[in-house]
């Protein structure tokens, strides 16, 4: 009897070094599947490759023996001899359903709720139907998945809100400046997080314009690289009247921007807000600039404590996601059986899916 199932490794069940052992580009789908189809005696599969999971869909008349064949095929395919069945997972019949629809909701992500996960199951569905992978129950299954991750995302709020820091960053400065396209930005310090800051910013349309360090090398290689303005660290507290967004991340002990030395340059703007983002630990910007009209200051703790309650709300969300799916399950569960029975009704007739 063909079954459904599935499995491999997820971050939740191995470690980053092993996962990357076993990594698959797009472009070796097709090469990888056809090996699994061989070496697992396999009708259908689908294989995804995330940073997150390696992971297949499939359907086979013996699935204890396909699972076992999983971590040899892994061995071969990437001339790694490793105990890839230690840390792999399986699913069968319901469970695998169940699995892939909380996956395409993204349920089953590092990051509750992302969508990127999405796009790459659709991606490899979509490479496998090309290769002659997907059939009839795969086809279905994918789709039946897509359609119960959809009506999750339309009906929950398991995708709002944003949980990094530079994510809500974005968040914060939309909602202060409403589009983003055409206001202007200063990174002042060097740090990893404020240039990825900068950098999501600059997605939604925001302008680098200037780049300031107190090692001026730093700032002007930082300043190459995205088109920016590279100035001597002495003269940034005079160009901030120049610029809508100031994300500051410097090594300094001290408050690089004070209340008293901004004070005079906020008459300066012509009424225009100034949202500094501040992700120096100690902090590089005095609190006390908030006292100040049109001055909107949020350190790393503010950035992280909205990123935590968002994720909380996510989480709250789980089991009314689960609801949802649950008869997008049963639907594909019950279509299965019944298809299964009618192709193989004098074989079957006592058929189960585990």
């Amino acid at each position: 009897m063909k079954i459904l199932f599935g499995g491999g490794l997820s971050f939740d069940t191995s470690s980053i070094e092993l996962r990357e052992q076993v990594a698959f580009r797009s472009e070796e789908y097709p090469q990888a599947l056809s090996m699994m189809k061989a070496m697992m005696q396999l009708e259908e599969a689908v294989l995804l490759s995330t940073c997150n999971r390696v992971e297949f869909f499939a359907v086979s008349k013996d699935p204890d023996q396909a699972s076992k064949s999983w971590s040899e095929f892994l061995k071969v395919y990437h001339k790694k001899q490793l105990p890839f069945e230690l840390y792999s997972h399986f699913y069968k019949g319901k469970n695998c359903i169940e699995h892939l629809f909380e996956l395409a909701s993204g349920l089953k992500s590092m990051v509750v709720g992302e969508t990127e996960i999405l796009g790459q199951l659709k991606e490899a569905y979509l490479i496998a139907k090309e290769q002659g992978m997907a059939g009839k129950y795969l086809n279905k299954l994918f789709q039946s998945g897509f359609a119960a991750a959809k009506a999750v995302r339309s009906a929950t709020w398991i995708t709002r809100g944003s949980i990094s820091v530079s994510a809500v960053a974005v968040d914060l400065a939309e909602k202060l400046f409403g589009r983003l396209s055409g206001c202007s930005i200063m990174i002042v310090g060097a740090g990893a997080v404020s240039e990825a800051t900068a950098k999501a910013l600059q997605k939604k349309g925001g302008n680098i314009i200037l780049v300031a360090n107190r090692t001026f090398e730093k700032a002007l290689s930082i300043s190459q690289e995205i088109k920016a303005e590279a100035i001597p660290w002495s003269e940034f507290p005079n160009r901030i009247s120049r610029v809508d967004i100031l994300i500051s991340s410097t090594a300094a002990p001290h408050y690089v921007i004070t209340r008293e030395k901004l004070a005079p340059l906020m008459g300066m703007r012509g009424g225009r807000p100034l949202f500094l983002i501040d992700l120096a630990v100690p902090r590089d910007i005095d609190p006390a600039v908030q006292d100040l009209d049109g001055v909107y200051c949020y350190n790393i703790d503010d950035l992280q404590s909205i990123a935590d309650q968002n994720l909380k709300d996510r989480l709250a969300e789980v089991d009314k996601c689960k609801n949802l799916i649950a008869p997008h399950i049963e639907r594909y569960y019950q279509w299965m059986i019944g298809s299964l029975n009618a192709t193989e009704s004098g074989f079957i007739r006592n058929f189960r899916i585990a």
